[in-house]
């Protein structure tokens, strides 16, 4: 299989580490973002969302993480839950990520440290801030008592809703705010196989430096 990613992007990382933790074997195609490659004819013809990441699996491509991230927990039995219910839980969080936490961290982060200075707005950046704040506060209540997001262990749902959360840049995220999700990611971080997203992906802010 062949994912279209670069570093810097927190969805690419949901699948490439996806791929990881349920021990395909996978090979990055870097997309320079950044040189606006998306933008080209050549990836639109890809993906006509012009998003990464791009899956390829033979004839089978696929955007969109959650998407992805749902084909390799299918396709390899892993990750995804041990009943029904719990493959319902599965999505009900991946669901609240896309929408709750990945949808207004990754653009708070952008906005932050790869958005020149003087087309930042801090009115918005605080806004976002506090929507992700709120979305952490959740999510540190339903760890409270609980190991794993969504079930007795590691699924699709807890690298969903943590992609976003192992990148360094600062975007008003710290860990030491929130204990549990602190004690969660290190979990997720010792998984075998685990790799930070620079470390996993091609790309990186050092490559532009």
């Amino acid at each position: 299989m062949k994912l279209h990613c670069f570093g810097e992007s927190g969805n690419a990382y949901k699948a490439a580490l996806t791929l990881t933790l349920a021990g395909e074997t996978w090979e990055p195609v870097k997309v320079d973002f950044f040189a606006g490659a998306t933008r080209t004819p050549e990836f639109r013809a890809l993906s006509v969302m012009g998003e990464v990441p791009v899956l390829e699996d033979g004839d089978t491509i696929l955007t969109q993480s959650g998407v992805i991230q749902d084909y390799i927990s299918s396709k390899t039995g892993k990750l995804g839950g041990k009943s029904a219910a719990e493959r319902r839980e599965v999505l009900r969080w991946m669901f609240f990520d896309n929408h709750k936490v990945s949808g207004v961290a990754g653009p708070l982060r952008f906005n932050m440290n790869f958005l020149p200075a003087d087309k930042q707005s801090a009115d918005v950046n605080n806004f976002v801030a506090m929507r992700l704040a709120s979305a952490l506060k959740i999510v540190e209540t339903q760890l409270e008592d609980r190991y794993w997001l969504a079930a007795d262990d590691i699924t699709i749902a807890d690298i969903a809703v943590a992609g976003y959360l192992f990148y360094p840049e600062p975007f008003t995220f710290d860990r030491a705010d929130y204990p549990n999700i602190n004690r969660w990611l290190d979990a997720i971080a010792a998984q075998p196989g685990w790799k930070a997203p620079y470390d996993l992906m091609p790309g990186s802010p050092a490559d532009r430096a």
